[in-house]
């Protein structure tokens, strides 16, 4: 049986889900990361091939892989000595990545502009302490 939803509740399920959405938008928020998202999309890669085919530091490449394992968004299999990663809902995200696709051609360049988060925005080591 469940409870009927009250106005307190919708509120605490909404901000709840709200920042689960956050969440995952910190975690699209590095370009490494969607780079590793759009190459997966092609098909499994291991870490080797993603460091070659991206030009990434193999450091830089498991690090954000295991972000990206964490957030839910790829898995991996072993394959001999290396691990074979793929991406566990690509349907959804290839449909994600084409929606804001869509959103930054309506935004133009409002979203790189953006004196907080654009490409122009200061970064932590030039803003003042």
């Amino acid at each position: 049986m469940t409870m009927p939803s009250t106005p307190e509740t919708r509120v605490a399920d909404d901000a709840t889900a709200l920042a689960a959405a956050a969440c995952l938008f910190r975690g699209f928020g590095d370009p490494s990361r969607l780079t590793i998202l759009r190459h997966l999309a092609l098909g499994e890669h291991r870490v080797v091939d993603l460091t070659e085919h991206l030009g990434l530091a193999q450091s830089t490449v498991s690090k954000h892989l295991a972000c990206l394992r964490d957030c839910g968004l790829v898995t991996s299999r072993p394959e001999g000595r290396a691990s074979v990663f793929r991406l566990t809902h690509p349907e959804a995200l290839l449909e994600l990545l084409a929606a804001a696709e869509r959103l930054l051609a309506l935004t133009g360049d409002a979203v790189t502009l953006c004196p907080t988060y654009g490409t122009a925005a200061p970064t932590r080591e030039e803003v003042p302490a």
